[in-house]
């Protein structure tokens, strides 16, 4: 047998046949392991309990310190006595009343403010004789406490809804006015300039790049604005108001009623809540195309 040969015979023997698979161990290889994400792992307890935990505990904390006599009733009534003062007020429809009444006040300031606030917040974002116009003024008007101008209002306007409505207006037009300037403002210079290079005018510019841009602004303006509505609705509706949740309010306060005042603010917190989760679902819808960070 010469060399090559016996070099050919070793290789055959040592090499596998083509057509039979690697049966090789592979046991010592690394082990693959699923990955999975801290916050999927951390989210063992539904998010709406861990939400839930904390109103609960208070409301059962509460409740604890009224039956063992820590709490005297005068000072603060019991969550059950509250519950029963509510079912009561809405049995008869006293409460449901209020509510529609408040929230109509709500509502109509909330509009007239909106668009005074914006309508200023274009004409001074958009253009620079109109900060100059606009700015400085309401800048200046803004520093003045507003639930201090009840008494002008009560003599321009006199004790019926009109200053009431105007006083949420005023609140709102000041935290839209601050929010949609400064989200005009905000708006990425070069995205402007991309705007430009792409044969967009001006009225195009604002249209397609500046307002989708301010609109985050906006959006959290409104969700300010309608908090400050519903605190311009308590001092509103304490000038010589005859119905709103206001009103029952003022009532409840002269017969040391501590179960309707509690009442009343849990209306006005729930209305509040009710409020936010509205423009969080505005925004949700609006604002799709900017995702944000959640948590973990």
């Amino acid at each position: 047998m010469t060399p090559d040969q016996a070099v050919l015979d070793r290789d055959r023997s040592t090499s596998l046949p083509p057509d039979k698979p690697d049966t090789s161990d592979t046991s010592s290889g690394p082990e693959l392991v699923a990955l999975v994400p801290v916050s999927a792992r951390r989210r063992s307890v539904p998010r709406w309990l861990r939400r839930t935990t904390g109103p609960v505990g208070l409301v059962v904390l509460w409740q604890v310190l009224s039956a063992t006599g820590v709490l005297h009733p005068d000072v603060l009534a019991s969550p059950g006595t509250i519950a029963g003062t509510a079912a009561g007020l809405v049995s008869d429809g006293t409460l449901p009343s209020a509510m529609l009444v408040s929230v109509q006040r709500v509502l109509v300031g909330l509009v007239l403010g909106g668009i005074a606030g914006i309508a200023l917040a274009l004409a001074s974002g958009l253009s620079r004789l109109g900060e100059d116009l606009v700015d400085a003024t309401v800048q200046m008007l803004r520093s003045i406490p507003w639930v201090g101008v009840i008494p002008l209002f009560i003599i321009w306007l006199g004790i019926g809804e009109a200053p009431k409505i105007a006083l949420i207006a005023l609140g709102v037009a000041f935290h839209l006015y601050l929010n949609v300037y400064a989200g005009i403002r905000g708006v990425d210079a070069q995205l402007v300039e991309a705007g430009s290079s792409l044969g967009l005018g001006r009225w195009g510019l604002i249209r397609h790049v500046v307002l989708p841009g301010a609109l985050p602004g906006a959006m959290t303006g409104l969700r300010y604005s309608l908090a400050t509505a519903w605190l311009a609705l308590v001092f509103g509706e304490s000038v010589n108001a005859d119905d709103g949740i206001g009103f029952l309010m003022n009532q409840a306060r002269e017969f040391f009623r501590t179960d309707v005042i509690v009442v009343c603010l849990i209306v006005y917190a729930l209305l509040g809540l009710l409020a936010d989760f509205l423009v969080r679902t505005l925004e949700r819808l609006l604002l799709q195309w900017r995702p944000t960070f959640t948590g973990q």
